[in-house]
C-alpha cells in the first residue's frame, strides 16, 4: 500500500489520505529523496525496488533531486484537512514542498543602500540639467542682423 502511496506522491506532487497514513509516508518519502541525493545506480536500482514506475522514478532523480539537493531534510509538508464523511478518520494532505533560496539579510541591506544612491544621483541629474540649460540662455548674448542695426 505505502508503495503505490509514494510512487503516486512522486508522480503528483500531492495527494489526500489519513493522518496516520501521511505520518508513515512521510518516511518513505524522505528515504527516497535520500536515495535521489546520491544518485548513483544502485541507488536508482533501489528506489525502483520500492516505487512501481519507471517514469516517476526518473522524475525522482531528475527534477526532484534539483528542488532539494540545498536542503538536509523537511521534504513534505503533511495539512490536516478535516475528517472523512464516512467513518470520521482524520484527513490531511501530504505535499512536496518547494524550498525558496534563503535570502541573506545583508544583501537586502545593500541593495536598499544602492537604490538610495541611484535615486539620490537621479534627482541630481536633472537640476545640473536645468542649470546648465539656464545658463546656456543667460551665456548667449542677443545678436542681432546686421541689417537690423543699419
Amino acid at each position: 500500500m505505502f508503495r503505490n502511496m509514494v510512487t503516486s506522491l512522486f508522480k503528483y506532487e500531492r495527494i489526500k489520505t489519513t493522518d496516520v497514513k501521511a505520518k508513515e509516508l512521510r518516511r518513505w518519502a524522505d528515504r527516497l529523496i535520500t536515495l535521489a541525493k546520491r544518485g548513483d545506480l544502485h541507488a536508482r536500482r533501489q528506489a525502483l525496488a520500492i516505487m512501481r514506475e519507471e517514469a516517476v522514478v526518473h522524475k525522482l532523480f531528475e527534477e526532484v533531486l534539483e528542488k532539494f539537493s540545498a536542503s538536509s531534510g523537511g521534504y513534505t509538508r503533511i495539512t490536516k484537512i478535516g475528517t472523512r464523511p464516512g467513518d470520521a478518520a482524520p484527513v490531511s494532505i501530504i505535499e512536496l514542498i518547494t524550498p525558496e533560496p534563503i535570502k541573506k539579510k545583508k544583501d537586502k541591506k545593500l541593495k536598499d543602500k544602492a537604490e538610495e544612491k541611484t535615486t539620490k544621483k537621479s534627482e541630481k541629474i536633472p537640476k545640473s540639467a536645468s542649470e546648465s540649460k539656464d545658463s546656456a540662455t543667460v551665456k548667449e548674448p542677443d545678436t542681432e542682423s546686421p541689417s537690423q542695426t543699419e
